[in-house]
């Protein structure tokens, strides 16, 4: 369900390559993150909610470049003003959280965004925008995992390893959002360019049905 050790390399390749010939700072600050692995979105957005103090779901540009500088991203001190004026939309001097992400992620299809959307509604049992070990029990069989088959892991471990693949790596609570699900799987889609071979991997991972 997670994306494969081998398809990260591949959206890592893909991206530290288009690098190299791309100028516009929006797409420079996406292909940084993708060079990172499917992960890579989800976890800048989860440092723009360290940036937010007041948790007010918006920071102002010392918060903005100062978050850029601290997930390790190089850009010039021209493309991050260049950035936060164009993330500042409606030109208040501050950048919100959704619109953040919205510009952020690699563009998806609305195929593409229903499928995800479908994925983890199916997962979250409770309904509450979250998915935890309880959400994923009775959803998701642990029967096939080999460590569960030779009675090394418990079902609660398994479920746990299951949620830590959409985790940022370091920062791994246990608590998935609707949110941090969708910024993983924009990564994931990144990586795949057949809108039919995307459709059959979210359908046949999740037991999509229409």
């Amino acid at each position: 369900m997670a994306c494969t050790q081998r398809g990260n390399r591949e959206l890592k390749k893909k991206a530290e390559a288009q690098l190299k010939s791309t100028k516009d700072p929006l797409e420079r600050l996406r292909l940084q993150c993708l060079a990172r692995g499917a992960n890579g979105i989800k976890g800048l957005g989860r440092s723009f909610r360290i940036m937010d103090d007041d948790g007010s779901r918006s920071i102002d540009y010392k918060e903005f470049a100062k978050g850029m500088h601290d997930y390790g991203l190089t850009l010039e001190k021209e493309e991050i003003q260049d950035l936060f004026s164009r993330f500042d939309q409606d030109g208040s001097g501050t950048v919100d959280f959704e619109e953040f992400l919205k510009n952020l992620r690699p563009p998806m299809s609305n195929r593409r965004k229903d499928l995800i959307n479908k994925a983890f509604m199916k997962m979250d049992k409770t309904g509450d925008g979250t998915l935890t070990v309880e959400d994923l029990k009775g959803v998701y069989s642990v029967k096939h995992h080999k460590k569960y088959q030779n009675g090394e892991w418990t079902e609660e471990q398994c479920l746990r390893e299951f949620l830590d693949s959409f985790d940022t790596p370091n920062e791994k609570d246990g608590v998935i959002t609707k949110e941090e699900f969708l910024n993983y799987y924009s990564g994931v889609s990144a990586s795949i360019d057949q809108d039919a071979y995307f459709d059959l991997m979210m359908r046949n991972a999740y037991q999509i049905k229409d």
